[in-house]
Protein backbone atom coordinates (compact mmCIF):
# COMPACT_ATOMS: atom_id res chain seq x y z
CA UNK A 1 0.00 0.00 0.00
CA UNK A 2 1.69 2.95 -1.34
CA UNK A 3 1.31 6.70 0.39
CA UNK A 4 0.73 9.37 -2.33
CA UNK A 5 -0.76 13.14 -1.90
CA UNK A 6 -4.60 13.49 -3.49
CA UNK A 7 -3.28 15.67 -5.89
CA UNK A 8 -0.98 13.30 -7.44
CA UNK A 9 -3.26 10.54 -7.60
CA UNK A 10 -6.23 12.83 -9.53
CA UNK A 11 -3.53 14.48 -11.52
CA UNK A 12 -4.49 12.33 -14.60
CA UNK A 13 -8.41 11.72 -13.78
CA UNK A 14 -10.24 14.55 -15.28
CA UNK A 15 -11.58 14.04 -11.36
CA UNK A 16 -11.14 17.92 -9.84
CA UNK A 17 -13.08 20.68 -7.71
CA UNK A 18 -15.56 22.92 -9.67
CA UNK A 19 -17.82 25.08 -8.00
CA UNK A 20 -19.58 22.97 -5.20
CA UNK A 21 -17.34 19.41 -4.45
CA UNK A 22 -15.63 17.42 -7.47
CA UNK A 23 -17.33 16.42 -10.76
CA UNK A 24 -16.45 14.47 -13.61
CA UNK A 25 -16.98 11.27 -16.30
CA UNK A 26 -18.46 8.46 -14.49
CA UNK A 27 -15.88 6.36 -16.24
CA UNK A 28 -13.20 8.16 -14.55
CA UNK A 29 -15.03 8.38 -11.11
CA UNK A 30 -13.39 4.62 -10.11
CA UNK A 31 -13.44 2.57 -6.91
CA UNK A 32 -9.70 4.11 -6.06
CA UNK A 33 -10.18 7.48 -7.12
CA UNK A 34 -13.92 8.27 -4.70
CA UNK A 35 -12.03 5.92 -1.62
CA UNK A 36 -9.19 7.86 -1.91
CA UNK A 37 -11.19 11.99 -2.06
CA UNK A 38 -13.29 10.13 1.06
CA UNK A 39 -10.06 9.36 2.49
CA UNK A 40 -8.29 12.81 2.62
CA UNK A 41 -12.32 14.29 3.54
CA UNK A 42 -11.74 12.15 7.04
CA UNK A 43 -7.98 12.73 7.68
CA UNK A 44 -9.04 16.35 7.27
CA UNK A 45 -12.82 17.89 7.74
CA UNK A 46 -13.80 14.84 9.08
CA UNK A 47 -10.63 13.68 11.78
CA UNK A 48 -12.31 14.67 14.96
CA UNK A 49 -15.39 12.64 14.04
CA UNK A 50 -16.49 9.11 14.85
CA UNK A 51 -19.70 8.54 12.00
CA UNK A 52 -20.44 10.22 8.84
CA UNK A 53 -23.48 10.83 6.66
CA UNK A 54 -23.85 9.29 3.39
CA UNK A 55 -26.41 9.90 0.83
CA UNK A 56 -26.52 9.84 -2.99
CA UNK A 57 -29.18 11.40 -5.82
CA UNK A 58 -31.00 8.92 -8.41
CA UNK A 59 -28.45 8.57 -11.12
CA UNK A 60 -27.36 5.11 -12.09
CA UNK A 61 -23.99 5.27 -10.87
CA UNK A 62 -24.55 6.82 -7.15
CA UNK A 63 -25.01 3.86 -5.21
CA UNK A 64 -21.54 2.61 -6.45
CA UNK A 65 -19.85 5.14 -5.72
CA UNK A 66 -21.50 5.41 -2.19
CA UNK A 67 -20.37 2.27 -1.15
CA UNK A 68 -16.89 2.93 -1.91
CA UNK A 69 -17.14 5.86 -0.23
CA UNK A 70 -18.65 3.88 2.59
CA UNK A 71 -15.66 1.79 2.69
CA UNK A 72 -13.20 4.11 2.93
CA UNK A 73 -15.00 5.30 6.48
CA UNK A 74 -14.90 1.53 7.59
CA UNK A 75 -10.61 1.11 6.84
CA UNK A 76 -10.69 4.41 8.85
CA UNK A 77 -12.64 3.13 11.89
CA UNK A 78 -15.74 5.13 11.05
CA UNK A 79 -19.21 4.54 11.41
CA UNK A 80 -21.71 5.94 8.16
CA UNK A 81 -25.37 6.34 8.47
CA UNK A 82 -26.97 5.47 5.19
CA UNK A 83 -29.56 8.07 4.55
CA UNK A 84 -29.90 6.71 1.23
CA UNK A 85 -31.46 8.57 -2.11
CA UNK A 86 -32.09 12.33 -0.39
CA UNK A 87 -31.90 15.87 -1.96
CA UNK A 88 -28.76 17.23 -0.59
CA UNK A 89 -29.52 19.89 1.33
CA UNK A 90 -32.00 17.12 3.45
CA UNK A 91 -28.71 15.71 4.04
CA UNK A 92 -26.66 18.57 5.12
CA UNK A 93 -29.08 19.65 7.02
CA UNK A 94 -29.80 15.90 8.88
CA UNK A 95 -25.68 15.72 9.28
CA UNK A 96 -25.87 19.26 10.75
CA UNK A 97 -28.27 18.45 13.18
CA UNK A 98 -26.41 15.02 14.89
CA UNK A 99 -23.02 16.89 14.17
CA UNK A 100 -21.64 14.57 11.73
CA UNK A 101 -19.95 15.32 8.16
CA UNK A 102 -21.52 14.47 5.11
CA UNK A 103 -20.61 12.89 1.64
CA UNK A 104 -23.38 13.74 -1.28
CA UNK A 105 -22.99 11.03 -4.82
CA UNK A 106 -23.86 13.78 -7.09
CA UNK A 107 -23.72 15.56 -10.26
CA UNK A 108 -26.09 17.76 -9.92
CA UNK A 109 -27.67 18.50 -12.93
CA UNK A 110 -24.66 17.72 -15.50
CA UNK A 111 -25.49 14.42 -17.87
CA UNK A 112 -26.13 11.26 -16.32
CA UNK A 113 -22.44 9.88 -17.47
CA UNK A 114 -20.81 12.25 -15.60
CA UNK A 115 -20.81 12.40 -11.26
CA UNK A 116 -19.57 13.78 -8.19
CA UNK A 117 -18.81 13.74 -4.35
CA UNK A 118 -20.12 17.07 -2.46
CA UNK A 119 -18.37 17.25 0.93
CA UNK A 120 -19.96 18.75 4.44
CA UNK A 121 -18.37 19.55 7.92
CA UNK A 122 -20.95 19.31 10.73
CA UNK A 123 -20.89 22.94 10.50
CA UNK A 124 -21.84 23.33 6.33
CA UNK A 125 -20.40 23.04 2.98
CA UNK A 126 -16.68 23.11 3.07
CA UNK A 127 -14.48 25.80 1.44
CA UNK A 128 -12.08 26.16 -0.71
CA UNK A 129 -9.22 26.40 1.63
CA UNK A 130 -10.82 23.14 3.01
CA UNK A 131 -10.81 21.46 -0.43
CA UNK A 132 -6.87 22.60 -1.39
CA UNK A 133 -6.22 20.86 2.28
CA UNK A 134 -7.51 18.11 1.05
CA UNK A 135 -5.45 17.95 -2.65
CA UNK A 136 -2.55 18.29 -0.59
CA UNK A 137 -3.19 15.35 2.01
CA UNK A 138 -1.28 11.87 2.00
CA UNK A 139 -3.68 9.08 1.27
CA UNK A 140 -3.19 5.13 1.13
CA UNK A 141 -5.75 3.06 -1.43
CA UNK A 142 -5.61 -0.83 -0.98
CA UNK A 143 -5.23 -2.77 -3.43
CA UNK A 144 -8.48 -4.72 -2.84
CA UNK A 145 -11.34 -2.01 -2.22
CA UNK A 146 -13.81 -3.76 0.07
CA UNK A 147 -17.14 -2.37 -0.32
CA UNK A 148 -20.05 -3.34 1.69
CA UNK A 149 -23.48 -4.09 0.73
CA UNK A 150 -25.29 -0.50 1.33
CA UNK A 151 -28.12 -1.15 4.37
CA UNK A 152 -31.92 -0.09 3.88
CA UNK A 153 -31.99 3.93 4.26
CA UNK A 154 -31.83 5.63 7.18
CA UNK A 155 -35.31 7.29 7.36
CA UNK A 156 -34.46 10.02 9.90
CA UNK A 157 -32.48 12.08 7.53
CA UNK A 158 -36.03 12.32 5.62
CA UNK A 159 -38.28 12.98 8.26
CA UNK A 160 -36.01 15.80 9.58
CA UNK A 161 -36.18 17.55 6.43
CA UNK A 162 -39.95 17.31 5.67
CA UNK A 163 -40.65 18.41 9.60
CA UNK A 164 -38.05 21.22 9.00
CA UNK A 165 -40.53 23.10 6.71
CA UNK A 166 -43.66 21.97 7.45
CA UNK A 167 -43.37 22.87 11.36
CA UNK A 168 -42.25 26.09 10.31
CA UNK A 169 -44.53 27.19 7.19
CA UNK A 170 -47.33 25.38 9.08
CA UNK A 171 -50.16 23.04 8.26
CA UNK A 172 -52.37 23.97 6.00
CA UNK A 173 -50.91 27.41 4.62
CA UNK A 174 -51.52 26.20 0.57
CA UNK A 175 -54.73 25.32 1.26
CA UNK A 176 -56.61 25.99 -1.77
CA UNK A 177 -53.64 25.79 -4.06
CA UNK A 178 -52.84 23.44 -6.98
CA UNK A 179 -49.91 23.11 -7.34
CA UNK A 180 -47.55 20.79 -10.51
CA UNK A 181 -44.74 19.05 -9.88
CA UNK A 182 -42.58 17.97 -12.99
CA UNK A 183 -40.87 14.90 -11.06
CA UNK A 184 -38.59 13.65 -13.83
CA UNK A 185 -35.51 12.03 -12.27
CA UNK A 186 -35.41 14.76 -9.20
CA UNK A 187 -34.15 13.17 -6.06
CA UNK A 188 -36.59 15.55 -4.19
CA UNK A 189 -39.36 14.46 -6.15
CA UNK A 190 -41.50 12.18 -3.37
CA UNK A 191 -40.52 14.75 -0.29
CA UNK A 192 -41.47 17.64 -2.19
CA UNK A 193 -44.45 16.36 -3.12
CA UNK A 194 -44.84 15.44 1.00
CA UNK A 195 -44.47 18.78 1.80
CA UNK A 196 -46.75 20.89 -0.21
CA UNK A 197 -49.40 18.10 0.43
CA UNK A 198 -48.85 18.39 4.24
CA UNK A 199 -49.07 22.49 3.81
CA UNK A 200 -52.28 22.33 2.05
CA UNK A 201 -51.94 21.83 -1.45
CA UNK A 202 -53.22 19.76 -4.31
CA UNK A 203 -50.04 18.17 -6.29
CA UNK A 204 -50.69 17.15 -9.75
CA UNK A 205 -47.53 15.14 -10.91
CA UNK A 206 -46.61 14.86 -13.91
CA UNK A 207 -43.23 14.12 -16.30
CA UNK A 208 -41.71 11.54 -14.09
CA UNK A 209 -38.79 9.11 -15.37
CA UNK A 210 -37.03 6.85 -14.58
CA UNK A 211 -33.95 7.43 -16.89
CA UNK A 212 -31.81 10.43 -15.37
CA UNK A 213 -33.12 13.86 -16.77
CA UNK A 214 -30.14 16.78 -16.30
CA UNK A 215 -32.29 19.42 -15.82
CA UNK A 216 -30.01 22.99 -15.79
CA UNK A 217 -31.89 25.90 -13.71
CA UNK A 218 -29.45 28.24 -15.24
CA UNK A 219 -29.75 26.80 -18.63
CA UNK A 220 -33.35 25.43 -19.62
CA UNK A 221 -33.65 23.01 -22.18
CA UNK A 222 -35.88 24.15 -24.74
CA UNK A 223 -38.10 20.81 -24.36
CA UNK A 224 -38.67 21.97 -20.84
CA UNK A 225 -39.70 25.48 -21.95
CA UNK A 226 -41.99 24.43 -24.79
CA UNK A 227 -43.14 21.43 -22.30
CA UNK A 228 -44.15 23.89 -19.02
CA UNK A 229 -46.19 25.67 -21.89
CA UNK A 230 -48.06 22.98 -23.28
CA UNK A 231 -48.83 21.50 -19.67
CA UNK A 232 -50.65 25.31 -18.83
CA UNK A 233 -52.58 25.09 -21.61
CA UNK A 234 -53.92 21.67 -20.53
CA UNK A 235 -54.15 21.99 -17.02
CA UNK A 236 -55.35 24.34 -14.25
CA UNK A 237 -52.42 25.13 -11.67
CA UNK A 238 -51.33 27.99 -9.77
CA UNK A 239 -47.52 26.81 -10.63
CA UNK A 240 -44.77 24.03 -11.65
CA UNK A 241 -41.86 23.58 -9.24
CA UNK A 242 -39.24 21.13 -9.49
CA UNK A 243 -35.50 20.98 -8.96
CA UNK A 244 -32.62 19.93 -10.44
CA UNK A 245 -31.15 16.26 -10.06
CA UNK A 246 -29.85 16.68 -6.47
CA UNK A 247 -32.55 19.16 -5.60
CA UNK A 248 -30.46 22.00 -4.13
CA UNK A 249 -31.31 24.18 -6.89
CA UNK A 250 -35.56 25.25 -7.62
CA UNK A 251 -36.97 26.08 -11.02
CA UNK A 252 -40.54 27.31 -10.40
CA UNK A 253 -43.00 28.47 -13.21
CA UNK A 254 -46.45 30.83 -12.96
CA UNK A 255 -49.56 29.92 -13.77
CA UNK A 256 -48.61 30.28 -17.68
CA UNK A 257 -45.54 27.74 -17.42
CA UNK A 258 -42.75 30.60 -17.92
CA UNK A 259 -39.71 29.58 -15.91
CA UNK A 260 -38.98 32.35 -13.31
CA UNK A 261 -35.36 33.36 -13.44
CA UNK A 262 -33.46 31.55 -10.14
CA UNK A 263 -32.01 35.01 -9.14
CA UNK A 264 -35.30 36.57 -9.54
CA UNK A 265 -36.56 33.88 -7.66
CA UNK A 266 -33.83 34.80 -4.73
CA UNK A 267 -35.01 37.96 -4.39
CA UNK A 268 -38.43 37.31 -3.86
CA UNK A 269 -37.53 34.66 -1.52
CA UNK A 270 -35.48 37.18 0.98
CA UNK A 271 -37.77 39.40 0.34
CA UNK A 272 -40.84 36.94 2.03
CA UNK A 273 -38.13 36.23 4.70
CA UNK A 274 -37.63 39.85 5.39
CA UNK A 275 -33.60 39.55 5.34
CA UNK A 276 -31.89 42.44 5.52
CA UNK A 277 -28.38 41.65 4.27
CA UNK A 278 -28.28 39.34 0.96
CA UNK A 279 -25.29 37.89 -0.67
CA UNK A 280 -25.20 37.05 -4.42
CA UNK A 281 -22.41 35.83 -7.31
CA UNK A 282 -21.65 38.73 -9.43
CA UNK A 283 -23.81 36.75 -12.19
CA UNK A 284 -27.19 37.49 -10.71
CA UNK A 285 -29.31 40.44 -11.56
CA UNK A 286 -28.94 43.86 -10.63
CA UNK A 287 -32.53 44.10 -9.93
CA UNK A 288 -31.18 43.33 -6.56
CA UNK A 289 -29.26 46.39 -6.08
CA UNK A 290 -32.33 48.35 -8.11
CA UNK A 291 -35.04 47.02 -6.10
CA UNK A 292 -33.29 48.88 -2.43
CA UNK A 293 -35.28 46.35 -0.55
CA UNK A 294 -32.61 45.03 1.61
CA UNK A 295 -30.11 47.34 3.38
CA UNK A 296 -27.07 45.78 2.10
CA UNK A 297 -25.80 43.50 -0.78
CA UNK A 298 -22.47 41.98 -1.59
CA UNK A 299 -21.26 40.29 -4.80
CA UNK A 300 -18.85 37.17 -4.62
CA UNK A 301 -17.71 34.49 -7.22
CA UNK A 302 -19.94 32.30 -8.48
CA UNK A 303 -20.38 28.80 -6.27
CA UNK A 304 -21.49 28.33 -2.86
CA UNK A 305 -18.15 28.35 -1.23
CA UNK A 306 -17.86 31.78 -2.07
CA UNK A 307 -21.46 32.96 -1.34
CA UNK A 308 -21.11 31.36 1.98
CA UNK A 309 -17.35 32.94 2.90
CA UNK A 310 -19.66 36.61 1.83
CA UNK A 311 -22.37 35.45 4.01
CA UNK A 312 -19.50 34.19 7.40
CA UNK A 313 -17.82 37.99 6.82
CA UNK A 314 -21.28 40.06 6.98
CA UNK A 315 -23.08 37.96 9.78
CA UNK A 316 -20.54 39.58 12.86
CA UNK A 317 -21.43 42.48 11.69
CA UNK A 318 -25.20 42.65 10.94
CA UNK A 319 -27.78 43.40 13.04
CA UNK A 320 -30.81 41.08 10.54
CA UNK A 321 -31.31 38.34 8.61
CA UNK A 322 -28.57 37.00 6.41
CA UNK A 323 -29.49 35.69 3.28
CA UNK A 324 -27.51 34.35 -0.05
CA UNK A 325 -28.55 32.74 -3.24
CA UNK A 326 -27.23 32.05 -6.89
CA UNK A 327 -28.10 32.55 -10.05
CA UNK A 328 -29.57 28.78 -10.18
CA UNK A 329 -31.63 29.59 -8.17
CA UNK A 330 -30.26 27.88 -5.01
CA UNK A 331 -30.93 29.96 -1.14
CA UNK A 332 -29.00 29.64 1.82
CA UNK A 333 -30.23 30.87 5.07
CA UNK A 334 -27.65 32.32 7.35
CA UNK A 335 -29.57 32.80 10.20
CA UNK A 336 -32.47 31.02 12.51
CA UNK A 337 -36.48 32.22 11.71
CA UNK A 338 -39.46 32.20 14.18
CA UNK A 339 -42.37 32.10 13.27
CA UNK A 340 -45.58 31.65 15.37
CA UNK A 341 -45.90 27.85 14.38
CA UNK A 342 -42.06 27.06 14.84
CA UNK A 343 -38.29 27.78 13.77
CA UNK A 344 -36.40 27.68 10.80
CA UNK A 345 -32.83 27.00 11.37
CA UNK A 346 -29.88 28.15 9.53
CA UNK A 347 -28.79 26.08 6.63
CA UNK A 348 -25.51 27.18 4.89
CA UNK A 349 -25.79 25.53 1.68
CA UNK A 350 -28.03 25.71 -1.90
CA UNK A 351 -31.45 24.11 -1.05
CA UNK A 352 -34.37 24.15 -3.63
CA UNK A 353 -37.37 23.59 -1.18
CA UNK A 354 -37.39 26.67 0.78
CA UNK A 355 -37.37 28.91 -2.35
CA UNK A 356 -40.48 27.10 -3.64
CA UNK A 357 -42.10 27.24 -0.86
CA UNK A 358 -41.31 30.99 -0.17
CA UNK A 359 -42.36 31.36 -3.61
CA UNK A 360 -45.45 29.55 -3.07
CA UNK A 361 -46.49 31.35 0.42
CA UNK A 362 -45.74 34.87 -0.87
CA UNK A 363 -48.44 34.19 -3.53
CA UNK A 364 -51.26 33.14 -1.29
CA UNK A 365 -50.05 35.49 1.44
CA UNK A 366 -50.49 38.41 -1.63
CA UNK A 367 -53.96 36.83 -2.51
CA UNK A 368 -51.95 37.02 -6.27
CA UNK A 369 -51.32 34.92 -9.32
CA UNK A 370 -47.45 33.80 -9.23
CA UNK A 371 -47.32 36.15 -12.58
CA UNK A 372 -47.76 39.18 -10.19
CA UNK A 373 -45.35 38.40 -8.31
CA UNK A 374 -42.58 40.14 -9.85
CA UNK A 375 -44.31 43.26 -11.27
CA UNK A 376 -42.79 45.41 -7.73
CA UNK A 377 -39.26 44.53 -9.15
CA UNK A 378 -37.12 46.97 -11.53
CA UNK A 379 -37.36 46.12 -15.20
CA UNK A 380 -34.10 44.04 -15.82
CA UNK A 381 -34.32 40.54 -17.27
CA UNK A 382 -31.51 37.93 -16.96
CA UNK A 383 -30.75 35.20 -19.71
CA UNK A 384 -28.41 32.41 -19.68
CA UNK A 385 -26.66 29.74 -22.05
CA UNK A 386 -23.56 27.76 -22.50
CA UNK A 387 -21.35 26.38 -25.15
CA UNK A 388 -20.68 22.88 -24.46
CA UNK A 389 -17.85 20.76 -25.18
CA UNK A 390 -15.64 23.68 -24.86
CA UNK A 391 -12.30 22.79 -22.69
CA UNK A 392 -11.32 25.44 -20.00
CA UNK A 393 -8.33 26.13 -21.34
CA UNK A 394 -9.96 27.66 -24.70
CA UNK A 395 -12.28 29.60 -22.50
CA UNK A 396 -9.49 31.06 -20.28
CA UNK A 397 -7.57 31.74 -24.00
CA UNK A 398 -10.46 32.96 -25.20
CA UNK A 399 -11.36 35.33 -22.03
CA UNK A 400 -7.89 37.20 -22.23
CA UNK A 401 -7.90 38.10 -25.99
CA UNK A 402 -11.37 40.07 -25.19
CA UNK A 403 -10.01 41.48 -22.02
CA UNK A 404 -7.04 42.60 -23.82
CA UNK A 405 -9.00 43.79 -27.10
CA UNK A 406 -11.35 45.93 -26.09
CA UNK A 407 -13.24 46.87 -29.93
CA UNK A 408 -12.90 42.93 -30.34
CA UNK A 409 -14.79 43.02 -27.37
CA UNK A 410 -17.67 44.82 -28.00
CA UNK A 411 -18.16 43.67 -31.63
CA UNK A 412 -17.96 40.06 -30.50
CA UNK A 413 -20.20 39.96 -27.60
CA UNK A 414 -22.53 42.99 -28.10
CA UNK A 415 -22.06 44.89 -31.73
CA UNK A 416 -25.44 47.11 -31.17
CA UNK A 417 -25.05 47.78 -27.39
CA UNK A 418 -22.34 50.72 -27.50
CA UNK A 419 -19.13 51.35 -26.05
CA UNK A 420 -18.02 49.01 -22.84
CA UNK A 421 -18.59 51.55 -19.76
CA UNK A 422 -17.72 48.71 -16.70
CA UNK A 423 -15.30 45.47 -16.76
CA UNK A 424 -15.75 43.12 -13.56
CA UNK A 425 -13.62 40.48 -13.21
CA UNK A 426 -14.58 39.37 -9.95
CA UNK A 427 -15.39 35.74 -11.79
CA UNK A 428 -14.36 35.51 -15.70
CA UNK A 429 -15.54 38.64 -17.90
CA UNK A 430 -18.33 40.96 -17.41
CA UNK A 431 -18.85 44.11 -19.52
CA UNK A 432 -21.24 46.29 -18.85
CA UNK A 433 -22.29 48.23 -22.14
CA UNK A 434 -23.31 52.14 -22.53
CA UNK A 435 -26.90 51.45 -23.53
CA UNK A 436 -27.41 48.86 -20.31
CA UNK A 437 -26.77 45.75 -21.88
CA UNK A 438 -24.82 43.27 -19.79
CA UNK A 439 -22.63 40.37 -21.31
CA UNK A 440 -20.73 37.83 -18.62
CA UNK A 441 -18.73 34.93 -19.61
CA UNK A 442 -17.24 32.43 -18.13
CA UNK A 443 -15.68 29.09 -17.90
CA UNK A 444 -17.79 26.38 -16.31
CA UNK A 445 -16.50 25.22 -12.84
CA UNK A 446 -18.57 21.36 -13.48
CA UNK A 447 -17.82 20.48 -17.02
CA UNK A 448 -16.25 21.52 -20.58
CA UNK A 449 -18.62 24.76 -20.84
CA UNK A 450 -18.49 28.36 -21.74
CA UNK A 451 -20.98 29.95 -19.94
CA UNK A 452 -22.43 33.30 -21.12
CA UNK A 453 -24.78 35.37 -19.14
CA UNK A 454 -26.88 38.46 -20.13
CA UNK A 455 -28.74 41.07 -18.71
CA UNK A 456 -30.77 43.55 -20.60
CA UNK A 457 -33.87 46.20 -19.71
CA UNK A 458 -36.12 43.43 -21.34
CA UNK A 459 -36.35 39.58 -21.72
CA UNK A 460 -36.48 39.49 -25.20
CA UNK A 461 -33.31 41.68 -25.20
CA UNK A 462 -31.61 39.32 -22.80
CA UNK A 463 -32.21 36.59 -24.57
CA UNK A 464 -31.51 37.81 -27.86
CA UNK A 465 -28.11 39.02 -26.52
CA UNK A 466 -27.31 35.76 -24.95
CA UNK A 467 -28.10 33.84 -28.27
CA UNK A 468 -26.56 36.11 -30.84
CA UNK A 469 -22.93 36.24 -28.19
CA UNK A 470 -22.53 32.55 -28.18
CA UNK A 471 -23.28 32.22 -32.06
CA UNK A 472 -20.83 34.99 -32.90
CA UNK A 473 -18.26 33.13 -30.02
CA UNK A 474 -18.97 29.51 -31.86
CA UNK A 475 -18.02 31.03 -35.28
CA UNK A 476 -14.16 32.36 -33.69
Amino acid sequence: MQHQSLIAITATSGIGFGTSGVRGLVANMTDELCYAYTSAFLQTVASKQSRIVIGHDLRPSSPRIAAACAAAALDAGMDYVYAGALPTPALAYYASRIGAPALVITGSHIPFDRNGIKFYSARGEISKAQEQEMLQKSVAIPQLITKPELPPADQLARSAYVKRYTDFFGYGILAGKRIALYEHSSVARDVLREILETLGAEVLSLGRSDSFIPIDTEAVRPEDVAQAAAWAQEYAFDAIVTTDGDADRPLIANEFGQWLRGDIVGILCAQFLQAAHVVAPVSCNTALEYSKLFESTVRTRIGSPYVIAGMEAVIPKSGGLVVGYEANGGFLLGGDLNSDKGQLLALATRDAILPILCILCAMQKRNCKLSELTLHLPARFTASDRLQQFPDEQSQALLSRLQADREEAESTLAPDSGNIIHTDLTDGLRHAFANGDIVHLRPSGNAPELRCYTEADSEFRARQLCSQCLRRLSSL
